[in-house]
């Protein structure tokens, strides 16, 4: 047992006779790309159980994600309700979702008809809590996803995936491209309307829970207020899970018809709110390339590898389809073949 670890249990001891815990039977729950490690604690009746999450204080901060969980449940978002926090140990209690992601409930062998059809009525439910916290959006309650934060974002994908992945040596005119690009997806970026952006959310971080509560959502700290398409990109451009193109727009239209319904500040032409959403995309697929790559170069999780291809082949078709891409289309067709 490692010294975090028996920090936290000693953590839960205090805690044990307010809510029946039992420390003793403290199973790992899941980690992810960050230092975040997760843990499921038993209750002494055995009929329950909840999430506690090890933050190292050093590294990450628990406030926000305290913060966010509050206001998008208030907007009608399921968060795991917060039982307990100890922000200065970087420790928090939380209510446990179980196991069923929709990645893991999608992944399921079934006919591919029926795992659409079952996509479908899922992302139905996403995509009508994430209305819900678009709606409530109030400035100054999070961080603007501004043009500063977009651009640092684009640039791991030239520092990781280009150069240290794919072992190119950028030209002044290669780089020149680059930035040009990079100019064009700020631009139509910030050109979408901003609204409240949870920034993964995605099948991984979606749970299936039962009733009018589907879906809970987790891993929500990095919210801000962004490209009103962006939360839509990552669930329907999923790293870990891919549609085709029609059932993407399936979805996608359906969305777009019920934000019209309640509201939000979409497109009046489909076709423009499709054009906003691959740009949008392509800004969070090149930031994804270079977070994977990082992940394997710098912190040793080779496994986000694996997962690059399907990144790539929501990338590439964008990068095709604009002409104030092509330039870029054709060095990374360039850099792929060599």
């Amino acid at each position: 047992m490692d010294t975090r670890q028996q920090q936290l249990k000693a953590w839960l001891l205090k805690l044990a006779a307010k809510h029946s815990l039992d420390p003793e039977q403290l199973e790992i729950a899941s980690a992810d790309a960050s230092f975040r490690r997760y843990f499921r604690v038993v209750c002494q009746d055995q009929r329950k159980s909840l999430i506690v999450m090890d933050a190292p204080p050093a590294h990450e901060d628990v406030r926000p994600f305290v913060a966010v969980a509050r206001l998008f449940a208030d907007a009608g978002m399921t968060t795991p309700a917060i039982v307990e926090e100890a922000p200065e140990l970087g420790f928090l209690l939380l209510e446990d979702f179980g196991d069923h992601t929709y990645l893991q409930v999608l992944d399921q062998h079934r006919p591919e008809s029926e795992r659409v059809a079952l996509a479908s009525a899922l992302y139905r439910e996403a995509g009508s809590a994430l209305c819900s916290i678009q709606l409530a959006t109030r400035a100054n309650q999070l961080p603007l996803f501004d043009a500063s934060r977009l651009r640092d974002e684009m640039e791991l994908w030239p520092r990781w995936y280009i150069e240290r992945h794919k072992g190119k040596t950028l030209s002044q005119a290669q780089r020149l491209i680059i930035d040009q690009a990079f100019d064009c997806i700020v631009a139509r970026c910030l050109a979408q309307a901003q609204v409240y952006v949870h920034r993964d959310f995605h099948s991984r971080n979606l749970m299936l829970l039962a009733g009018a509560r589907n879906p809970g959502v987790l891993d929500f700290q990095d919210a801000v207020i962004g490209p009103i398409t962006y939360d839509l990109v990552s669930l329907w451009r999923d790293a870990y899970i891919a549609w085709d193109e029609e059932v993407q727009l399936d979805g996608l239209i359906r969305w777009w018809d019920q934000a019209r319904k309640r509201g939000l500040p979409v497109d009046d032409a489909f076709s423009d709110f499709w054009t906003a959403f691959e740009w949008v995309g392509l800004q969070r697929h090149l930031k994804i390339l270079g977070i994977f790559a990082r992940l394997h170069y710098r912190d040793g999780k080779e496994r986000y590898l694996a997962d690059l291809p399907v990144v790539l082949s929501y990338t590439l078709p964008v990068l095709m389809r604009y002409q104030e891409l092509a330039a870029l289309a054709d060095l990374v067709i360039e850099w792929l073949e060599s």
